[in-house]
């Protein structure tokens, strides 16, 4: 007989997945079904929030919670577990305080308007990926510096300013890797924004920059690159910033999303270093797949939504959460024509979705296959909880569902060292079981998902998390 959960059991379980984890581990993880593969060796570095209260008080998003280091590294068929939080200076004076002394973006300080008014010092969480390059690692978030790390230890050595390269820019937490070529960019300023780029070589140090002035207020939290372009998308937000500064409301409700407004795509050169701006219908997403020229074509995949996800409240409220209402977005192709100025835009997944990725050797290039978080059931109001390859030729796909009370995260795709085929590799994702309030990481062979290949458990739980990496060196003590 098949169980399946409610609608407000589903909510809840979601929710616990939201559940703070204030301790530290580090240790040999024993429980494994099935066998870890010979030649997976190396290192998964995931990061998120850990943290939703502070002395006993909730936060107001999970975007502001402190990022907590989820990392798992694999070496002789055996896995060795360890969390960290990363110790930025917000972190470190408010478990000293305990209680909340900084706003966010859907966080307000104790004490009413007058607390917040003008302050506009947000914190450094630390909490949207992590990544290992040029010899170091980082901890990233959207609205400003990294924080370097050990990559053996995991301590935090503190803010960089990547040897004087960032100035007054943000440095985003959604890089993409080309050619071996490490590019990111950074935004200043509220309204109007100054958009700025870099690309650095494996060994972290600056080839080129170049920056763009961009109309009004945008949120880029990802972009696409391909051999001559990176692309961004500019949905069509506005954002009053006077109850802001007044301390009225947090960020969070002082943004709203004008779905009668068009949604910009931005072109920019690589060679050149020009830009055009596209306009098509309006739509909301943060996650990109893919990116490939042909002809006079740029073929993407991107996540796409009508609406964005908005509280009114000032206090997380995750167990009253509803599946009501749509709440993530669904997969589309556009396609952009660079000599009529045209964007069509491509269904190709009607169901939630979040986080597509490719095997990195293919990012820029055309590709088949993506790997995604999807809904289990064929509708965009639930929780994502499976793992899809989608196959962008027949659009068919596979599905590896971990069960009616667990939710998948990201999957992280690590390739075979040969050949180099789309789906010659394992895909990797850190699973909460609410069934157990445990997780677990799940290795799956990406040419095949219908069972898993391994699943290490944990002794305890992980709250979900965001992004993540995967790097060959596993950097034990």
């Amino acid at each position: 007989m098949v169980v399946t959960s409610s609608p407000s059991q589903l909510a809840k379980d979601w929710a616990k997945g939201y559940t703070s984890q204030p301790n530290e581990y580090e240790y040999e993880i024993q429980n494994i079904e099935g066998q870890i593969p010979s030649d997976l060796q190396g290192t998964l570095f995931r990061n998120g929030p850990g943290l939703f209260e502070i002395g006993g008080e909730t936060i107001g998003h999970i975007f502001d919670a402190d990022g907590m280091l989820r990392v798992f590294r694999f070496q002789d068929e055996k896995v060795y577990f360890q969390n960290r939080y990363v110790r930025t200076k917000g972190y470190l004076k408010e478990q000293q305080e305990q209680t909340i002394l900084y706003r966010g973006f859907g966080t307000q300080k104790s004490g009413g308007w007058l607390a917040n008014l003008f302050n506009t010092n947000f914190k450094n969480a630390a909490n949207t990926n992590i990544i290992y390059w040029g010899k170091k690692l980082w901890a990233m978030w959207e609205g400003g510096y990294p924080h370097q790390l050990n990559p053996e230890t995991l301590e935090t050595i503190g803010l960089d300013n990547l040897d004087e390269l960032l100035n007054k820019e943000t440095f985003s937490a959604h890089p993409r890797i080309i050619d071996d070529t490490f590019i990111n960019f950074g935004v200043s300023g509220i309204s109007p924004q100054t958009l700025t780029i870099w690309e650095l070589n494996q060994q972290g140090k600056k080839i080129k920059s170049s920056s763009y002035p961009v109309e009004g207020f945008s949120i880029f939290h990802d972009f696409l690159v391909t051999p001559n372009y990176y692309i961004f998308i500019k949905h069509p937000f506005k954002l009053n910033v006077l109850p802001w500064l007044l301390g009225i409301k947090s960020l969070e409700q002082c943004l709203s999303f004008d779905n009668k407004s068009k949604t910009k795509i931005l072109i920019i050169s690589r060679q050149r270093e020009t830009m055009e701006v596209l306009e098509t219908e309006a739509f909301f997403g943060f996650h990109h797949g893919n990116a490939w020229e042909s002809e006079d074509k740029i073929y993407l995949t991107t996540i796409c939504s009508n609406s964005f996800p908005q509280r009114k409240k000032d206090k997380m409220e995750l167990d009253k959460m509803s599946f009501d209402q749509p709440i993530f977005g669904q997969l589309w192709q556009l396609t952009i024509d660079l000599v009529t100025k045209k964007v069509n835009r491509q269904p190709l997944i009607e169901r939630s979705c979040d986080f597509p990725s490719v095997h990195p050797t293919f990012v820029g290039k055309e590709n088949r296959y993506l790997y995604l978080n999807v809904a289990s059931k064929s509708t965009n109001k639930t929780p994502i909880q499976s793992i899809m390859k989608y196959d962008q030729s027949n659009g068919q796909y596979q599905m590896w569902n971990p069960g009616e009370r667990s939710f998948a995260g990201e999957p992280v795709f690590v390739p075979r060292q040969s050949p180099i085929e789309e789906d010659n590799g394992y895909l990797l994702s850190v699973v909460y079981d609410a069934s157990i309030h445990r997780s677990y990481v799940v290795i799956l062979d990406a040419k095949n998902l219908n069972y898993p290949l391994t699943k290490c458990y944990l002794t305890h739980h992980l709250p979900q998390g965001f992004h993540g990496t995967w790097t060959p060196q596993n950097f034990l003590k």
